[in-house]
């Protein structure tokens, strides 16, 4: 089970889910405190500003960010959950619960997750060069990208509502 949240709830979430991995999506200037629940070793914190394009002054998320995301993913046992957060749980964060639900069910159909991930988060607008990114690692052939343009942009939100995906 793969929670998401925005960074306010990161404790909470934690806490609430019996979570023991932790992924941090956060601007460089963003700081998030690890909660004590978590090992070390088992959170992964992506330094990236939630852009599409690049931008003077800003990191634009990349292939390092992906493949790093991916290689955490495939470290985790499944027994305990995965939390994903980013400071507002709406784009980095849901799309990075989209990139690791694709990687590790890969038989799921993008279009099927994309809906899905609607339906559990109105308000989730998944970052578009995360999901080009993932889609070219996991040779998608443009699926992912197709299926995340389709569910179009979320419902206007200062912050996502935690929610939870279930990989299958």
């Amino acid at each position: 089970m793969i929670f998401v949240c925005p960074l306010s709830k990161v404790a909470e979430t934690v806490s609430s889910s019996g979570a023991r991995r932790l992924v941090s999506l956060l601007n460089a200037e963003n700081e998030v405190v690890r909660p004590a629940a978590i090992a070390p070793e088992h959170h992964l914190l992506l330094s990236m500003n939630d852009i599409a394009e690049a931008q003077a002054g800003l990191t634009l998320p990349g292939e390092m960010h992906v493949r790093q995301l991916l290689d955490f993913a495939t470290e985790w046992d499944r027994v305990r959950p995965l939390v994903i957060h980013c400071y507002a749980g709406i784009s980095r964060s849901t799309a990075s619960a989209y990139i690791v639900a694709s990687a590790l069910s890969p038989q799921r159909d993008e279009v099927e997750l994309a809906k899905e991930l609607r339906w559990l988060s109105p308000s989730a607008t998944p970052n578009p060069r995360l999901i080009a990114v993932a889609d070219a690692l996991l040779g998608r052939e443009g699926r992912m990208i197709a299926a995340i343009k389709a569910i179009g942009r979320g419902a206007d939100a200062f912050e996502g509502a935690p929610f939870a995906l279930e990989i299958s």
